[in-house]
């Protein structure tokens, strides 16, 4: 399952990851934070939307990716 970052407000582009809750090949729960990111007005979290294991993380702390673009991919169980 793709993960991608949500639209969090009108004229906002792109957020900065501040940081990964998860590594690749950890567990992660539905609801649960998966990754912090911040735009020029907050800092949010990004929680999974399913459960899983964490299968791939796209960027690094401090980089820049644009809104509904894939951050991560969680491989569902079932």
């Amino acid at each position: 399952m793709e993960v991608l970052v949500p639209v969090l407000g009108l004229g906002v582009e792109k957020v900065e990851i501040v940081k990964f809750y998860k590594k690749e090949g950890e567990r992660v729960e539905k609801g649960e934070p998966l990754v912090q990111v911040i735009t020029s007005k907050i800092t949010t979290d990004i929680e999974a939307p399913a459960t899983g294991i964490v299968k791939k993380l796209y960027g690094a702390e401090g980089d820049q990716i644009p809104v509904q673009q894939k951050i991560a991919e969680i491989e569902t169980e079932g």
